[in-house]
């Protein structure tokens, strides 16, 4: 499958050019404001009264200059850059070699949303509502899934399970290509190559969904946008046999844009995580060490086309996944309690889990541009599709610490079918005004999710698995959220403001199948919107944000099923939790130099019905499940900056600080914490003799406050080192990540009747070898 797939896009298109004499059409873009070169824009030549398929076609340099050849004769020339309007000469006409000059391109006029503070190609640029992610500009990319792209994020954290925490919060709305999707549940099965940008919304304005305390990331994957036929293939292998094979091409011409992208995933992880939990009235200590080991293997295909036809583009776009996940946890226990004799009280639990993970995303958008420049209207219909079916075997050996055959005093299994359906129908218009812009919309979202358990236990007198009805359950949810929203933004010389507001009206169902149990939810929310922005000079301006956002309980935290893998330490979820209403604030200033930039954010967030994880113990076992507590806040400061030093040596970096308070008091005193946190990171480029590039990035979370306790700091370096080839078509890596290997998890919690404290460790310094050829 995978020799298929790779030589499926291999294939390229063979253009027979005609052998009589051409002519060369040269000439060197710049900007119309600031008369700095344009490097990398699309030029072609068309014949007169055929623009939809050009003649010849390429980009400019770097520093602005292009070259074209053609035939004597007269034709139509364009130049296309986005953020730009599109330049032409008509007629064109071409008896020999041609010099145009120096073309002046005119930027669009741009709104909040679109003021970027950027340098080069460096891999972070700062726009008004956050930052944007170019992955393929940052060498810890290589190889690697999106997880590893956002921790390479500024303001982001992600945690041992793969929770994305953004300034500290983990209420975030992930989105893929700008739309709701059932393929966000596993980031990590999702490839850094597959994407084009991410886009880091810390305060959005009413035009997005409300959902997601800390904001929003938009996951945008690659398409090709080039005239013509372009494409790539790749390879990645590493240390444990780790490999991740991918190609993409695309074709495109004035009428028709299609593409397609394949990647073939084979990931193995080794680990050990590490526990202990003392009860102080009864005096036990439990000590649990579990060893892991896990293999994933997964197909990841995205796709579609672009028709452009009189002043619409219709589009569909596609993606496809599909994964099968093994994994082996062996969890090794010892209590110690007065009284009772350690060797009766050990045990080993084996668990042998295999999940199978099939999604389908569909999309279809149409986009209709009135004459105004900027008038426009758009329609989206997308559905997603996922399922996961999940089975466990477990094997119970007590008494001892030896897991052996002649050992095992019980057996257990767990079957889970979960079926995800997301299905979102939307309509935008946006009309600009004389100094301004207006723009409304409607957009319903409906949502079910399928949660069927069941769970098994050996037994001897049956000889065969019994169903445990206590355990074993459905879990159906359902809910809707139509919405509608207007913004109103104006531009004066010296400063721009918008105004959102977003009613959302929210239908929530839940439904318990062993107990009959039906629960509805419905309510109706506002929410504001202010952006603010003042230009102070040419490379300075001040910014304001606010708005009020909400984070509904997701399904899993509702569903009550327990996870009883380890049966001394249950997860389950909690069917009553009602949704958060925050409050957001952010201040900022915008510095844009020649080679640098600089962005300082102070923020505030005020979280109303908190939602954490709260650990209690009953019969000596724990029991973590998310609460609402009563509230919490948060405030600090960050700094992003961008630089470029001199020729051979550029930096990124940023540095976030914030001071969390959250109060439980509503549940238990000892619910209550405060603390402050920060993380740092900084990626350093070279640019080294004879093609050659080395990048470090360095990466620091500091100790984080939680509800019962804190989880402790983490800190990595990876090192990255390539050469290129071919005119930079081609290049080769060698990469190591986490080369101290310093990464883990660790953290602790204490309340009056107990403690606890947690260390994990997988296996994060990896040798990874890249190959990568662009045409």
């Amino acid at each position: 499958m995978i020799r298929a797939a790779l030589i499926l896009f291999c294939f390229s298109f063979i253009i027979f050019k005609s052998t009589a004499q051409e002519a060369q059409v040269s000439g060197k873009l710049i900007d119309e404001e600031t008369n700095t070169p344009l490097g990398f824009v699309q030029v072609a030549i068309f014949e007169t009264g055929n623009t939809t398929s050009p003649i010849t076609y390429s980009d400019s340099d770097d520093k602005g200059n292009f070259l074209l050849k053609v035939k004597p004769g007269t034709y139509v020339f364009r130049a296309f850059f986005i953020g730009y309007k599109d330049f032409e000469i008509n007629p064109l006409k071409v008896e020999g070699p041609k010099d145009l000059g120096t073309l002046s391109l005119k930027s669009e006029n741009q709104n909040l949303e679109e003021v970027v503070v950027t340098t080069s190609k460096l891999p972070v640029r700062t726009t008004m509502e956050g930052i944007t992610i170019t992955p393929e500009n940052n060498l810890a990319n290589l190889g690697g899934t999106l997880l590893d792209i956002l921790r390479n994020t500024p303001s982001i954290s992600v945690s041992e399970d793969g929770a994305i925490a953004l300034r500290g919060s983990t209420g975030t709305n992930v989105l893929i290509n700008g739309r709701n999707s059932s393929l966000t549940q596993n980031l990590d099965q999702l490839p850094a190559s597959a994407v084009e940008e991410i886009r880091v919304i810390n305060n959005p304005n009413a035009r997005f969904d409300a959902e997601a305390e800390g904001g929003v990331i938009d996951i945008i994957l690659k398409k090709g946008q080039e005239l013509g036929t372009h494409g790539g293939l790749e390879a990645t292998y590493g240390t444990r046999d780790r490999m991740n094979l991918g190609g993409r091409i695309n074709r495109r011409t004035a009428q028709w844009n299609t593409y397609a992208g394949y990647n073939y995933r084979d990931w193995k992880d080794v680990g050990n995580r590490r526990s202990t939990r003392v009860l102080f009235e009864e005096e036990e200590t439990l000590r649990q060490n579990t060893s892991n080991s896990r293999r994933n293997a997964g197909h990841n295909l995205n796709y579609g086309a672009d028709y452009y036809f009189g002043n619409n583009i219709l589009s569909y776009e596609g993606v496809f996944q599909s994964s099968l996940d093994r994994q082996t946890n062996t969890l090794f226990a010892e209590i110690d309690r007065p009284g009772l004799a350690s060797e009766a009280s050990n045990y080993v639990r084996r668990n042998n889990e295999t999940e199978s993970d099939d999604g389908l995303d569909n999309a279809l958008i149409f986009e209709h541009n009135f004459k105004d420049k900027g008038h426009l209207l758009r329609a989206t219909a997308s559905h997603s599709y996922r399922n996961q079916f999940k089975t466990q075997n477990i094997s119970i050996f007590n008494g001892t610490l030896d897991p052996q055959p002649e050992n095992q005093t019980g057996r257990e299994r767990a079957f889970t079918d979960e079926v995800r359906n997301i299905s979102v129908v939307q309509v935008d218009y946006i009309r600009p005004l004389e100094s301004g812009k207006f723009e409304t919309g409607l957009k319903s979202n409906i949502r079910k999710f399928d949660n069927d358990y069941r769970y098994e236990r050996f037994s001897e007198t049956e000889q065969g698995f019994v169903e445990d009805p206590r355990i074993s359950n459905r879990f159906i949810y359902e809910d809707q959220i139509h919405a509608g929203y207007v913004v109103f933004s104006q531009t004066k010389p010296k400063f721009e403001y918008g105004l959102g507001l977003r009613g959302e009206y929210t239908i929530v169902d839940t439904y318990l199948a062993n107990t009959d149990e039906a629960n509805r939810q419905d309510y109706f929310n506002l929410f504001p919107s202010v952006q603010g922005l003042y230009h102070l000079k040419d490379k300075h301006s001040l910014k304001f944000t606010y708005s009020r956002r909400i984070d509904r309980p997701t399904a899993w935290r509702l569903n009550p099923f327990p996870d009883i893998t380890d049966s001394l330490n249950v997860r389950r979820g909690n069917p009553n939790l009602q949704p958060e209403l925050i409050n957001s604030f952010e201040f900022g200033h915008l510095a844009n130099f020649e080679k640098a930039s600089l962005t300082t954010n102070l923020f505030y967030r005020k979280v109303n019905g908190q939602l954490d994880f709260i650990t209690i113990v009953e019969d000596g076992i724990s029991y973590s499940q998310p609460d609402n507590l009563l509230s919490a806040q948060s405030y600090g400061v960050e700094w992003i900056g961008t630089g470029e030093v001199n020729e051979w040596y550029s930096l990124n970096g940023s540095v976030t600080v914030f001071r969390i308070a959250v109060d439980g008091s509503n549940i238990s005193e000892e619910f209550t914490n405060s603390g402050f946190s920060w993380n740092a990171k900084v990626t350093q480029d070279f640019k080294l003799p004879f093609g050659f590039n080395f990048q470090l990035a360095a990466n620091y979370d500091s100790p984080e406050v939680e509800a019962q306790g804190r989880d402790l700091s983490q800190y990595f370096i990876d090192g990255t080192i390539q050469k290129s080839f071919l005119e930079d078509r081609a290049n080769f890596s060698l990469s190591v990540r986490d080369i101290f290997d310093t990464r883990r998890f660790a953290g602790n919690a204490l309340t009056n009747r107990f403690s606890q404290e947690f260390y994990s460790k997988q296996e994060t310094r990896i040798i990874l070898l890249s190959a990568r050829y662009n045409f």
